[in-house]
């Protein structure tokens, strides 16, 4: 199996542990906890965030809100301009969804480091239905001056975005899905922001797949079925998608000479197209995208939704196979 061993991933694909992404980022806020610095807020939700960890172990720095999603961003850029970090949780949809001109005029012109944090993100919320499934955030956050957006591919991935996320001086967004993922790192698997991770890679690689979120997982099972039908690719993990790693990316198209890009989000203004507007400028080659076209989303089981929305390995692998015939 060719996946880049000296990343220590995950190597079962089959039957992987699955857990949570935002447990990932419950547990660095207790790893951060005695940084007298830090200061969590949280909208009435901090069991669904899981801010509660944090709260029942360090409740003199934090702060329950409310349902006052706009008050949250504004008393974090306060706390920020006062020297402290404050991470903010709340569902994707009500922040960024909800407050982000508090966000923009507070946070970001201010080019303070609060740390937004946006749960249950994606289609995958499943029941809840289209107006709790954020398929926009990521488009609207990447475009404010500013604003670092980081979206982990697991819950060890989580933690170590939240860790280097408190280390970034700038206001930063951070996307957390709510069902449970496949983990697919390790503790010894690199994190750095702004640099895309190779996981997958092939003697003669002909198409790119650079996915983020729980969908790296999905691009890494269908790379192993194209080996198979003796296509070979290569994937990255485009965790960050600003700044982007456009080194990394425009390699990887020289190589391949075609694009697939995944994401559990809106085709429009997501991850796919900053990858596309880098390529556009730089050196570009077919691209095909799999994502939420144009569309709200419903209720529904997270795999059935998954399936629906044409967001499973077997779309990636289709996808793959279309755009190599663009080549």
């Amino acid at each position: 199996m060719p996946i880049n061993s000296h990343l220590k991933l995950v190597k079962n694909l089959d039957t992987p542990t699955q857990k949570p992404i935002r447990d990932g980022f419950g547990n660095a806020l207790v790893e951060l906890g005695p940084k007298k610095d830090v200061v969590v807020l949280c909208a009435d939700l901090k069991e669904s965030t899981r801010c509660e960890w944090f709260s029942k172990q360090f409740p003199k720095q934090f702060i329950e809100s409310g349902v006052a999603e706009q008050n949250m961003a504004s008393i974090g850029a306060g706390l920020a301009l006062m020297g402290k970090i404050p991470f903010i949780a709340s569902y994707a949809m009500f922040s960024p969804g909800r407050n982000w001109e508090q966000i923009r005029t507070t946070i970001a012109y201010n080019n303070v480091p609060v740390k937004i944090i946006g749960s249950h993100a994606g289609i995958s919320v499943g029941p809840d239905g289209a107006t709790h499934q954020a398929l926009e955030d990521v488009a609207i956050m990447r475009t404010m001056p500013n604003m670092t957006v980081v979206v982990p591919c697991d819950t060890e991935e989580a933690r170590k975005a939240a860790h280097a996320l408190y280390q970034y001086n700038s206001p930063c967004y951070l996307r957390l899905a709510r069902e449970k993922t496949a983990v697919i790192t390790t503790a010894q698997t690199p994190f750095t922001i702004g640099k895309a991770e190779v996981l997958w890679t092939s003697k003669k690689p002909v198409c790119t797949i650079i996915a983020n979120g729980p969908i790296v997982y999905e691009a890494l099972v269908a790379a192993r079925a194209l080996e198979k039908k003796k296509i070979q690719v290569m994937v990255l993990n485009n965790h960050t998608v600003k700044p982007i790693d456009t080194a990394t990316i425009v390699r990887a198209a020289k190589i391949c000479g075609a694009v697939v890009t995944a994401e559990e989000h809106q085709i429009m203004g997501g991850m796919g197209s900053a990858v596309a507007e880098v390529l556009a400028q730089k050196h570009p080659v077919p691209i095909e995208f799999i994502g939420v076209h144009d569309c709200f989303g419903e209720s529904g089981m997270p795999r059935e939704l998954m399936q629906k929305f044409k967001l499973t390995h077997k779309d990636i692998t289709l996808a793959v196979q279309r755009v190599i015939r663009r080549k």
